[in-house]
């Protein structure tokens, strides 16, 4: 049985617990969170155990999960990897590079298994599509909220575009050659919505829009490559392939154009996409990847990368932004 103690129960933290509850094999010890009303709210209704001192969670648990503001990633994943416990952290990774290097580097020395919860990993419609011979040499990315006061403590890079640039980097088997972007505050101090353009050494770029001032909700992608286009909608949980057409292909919606080098026939064909609980898959992943000693699905160097990224673009953003 896998002791688990979930560090920060407000709305992802209630969402992680009623997922952990699902999944055979784990107990919930208890959590832990410095809010008072929310504390008694959670511990009344999952009947769990509410710990006051974070030490004590940690010494009682072989694992964390932290899903606390970004502020307290640092020290909670700190403490717990030099007790040797196993850490589960929302992303982003840690609040300064600084701290995101050094967690790293401890978890690297420790041995101890660290997964990112960049959730978007185990989306359906990005599931439906990644073992395919994706080879991008163009992405257009639109992450749209309507704003919500929750995770303004850091810029929409941080908050929503970092979903982004993490599926991006892991599927452009390539170096960031350079970046260019621009970002305006609206209703807070920070970037509240940004464009950006990040060129790749392979030749591929990627064009990036988030927002979270937004009257409508969108979260697509769109992957350019040789004679094919995925469309990806994270929000809709739908896929959509479109291609010249192959022998075998089956399943799929054809018809011929005209081109300069003759008749083409093009393909158009929607994957199945898995029915998937995506936050119960990225922690029974976790959980697998400490039971069976394997590499977790999104590292701490994944989380270190999507975050080097991220704060690049918020230097290239820098004193342009415009504030309120």
């Amino acid at each position: 049985m896998l002791k688990i103690g979930v560090f920060g129960v407000g709305h992802l933290g209630k969402f992680h617990l009623n997922n952990w509850k699902e999944i055979p094999g784990v107990e919930i010890v208890g959590f832990f969170d410095p809010h008072d009303q929310t504390a008694l709210e959670v511990a009344d209704k999952y009947q769990l155990p509410r710990f006051l001192d974070p030490d004590a969670l940690m010494d009682a648990c072989d694992a964390i999960d932290v899903v606390a503001p970004t502020n307290f990633h640092f020290e909670w994943c700190e403490k717990a990897i030099k007790k040797a416990k196993h850490v589960f952290v929302e992303k982003p990774l840690a609040n300064t590079m600084e701290e995101a290097r050094q967690l790293v580097k401890l978890a690297a020395e420790s041995g101890i298994k660290f997964q990112v919860g960049h959730v978007e990993r185990f989306n359906p419609a990005f599931l439906a599509v990644k073992d395919l011979d994706l080879k991008p040499m163009f992405i257009e990315v639109h992450r749209l909220a309507q704003f919500n006061p929750r995770g303004t403590e850091v810029s929409v890079i941080l908050d929503l575009m970092i979903h982004d640039i993490d599926i991006i980097l892991s599927i452009v088997k390539s170096d960031v050659k350079s970046i260019s972007a621009s970002g305006v505050g609206v209703m807070t101090e920070t970037p509240d919505i940004a464009n950006v353009r990040i060129e790749f050494h392979n030749g591929c770029v990627a064009n990036l829009t988030s927002s979270r001032i937004s009257m409508k909700k969108m979260r697509k992608m769109r992957l350019f490559q040789k004679d094919a286009y995925i469309g990806i909608d994270f929000l809709n949980k739908k896929s959509e392939i479109i291609k010249l057409k192959e022998p075998g292909d089956s399943n799929v919606f054809a018809f011929d154009i005209e081109t300069q080098a003759g008749k083409k026939t093009i393909a158009i064909s929607n994957p199945q996409v898995p029915e998937v609980n995506a936050i119960k898959m990225e922690l029974e992943e976790f959980k697998n990847a400490i039971l069976h000693n394997t590499r977790t699905l999104v590292s701490e160097m994944d989380g270190l990368m999507a975050m080097d990224v991220a704060h690049q673009i918020l230097e290239k953003i820098g004193n342009n932004v415009i504030t309120r």
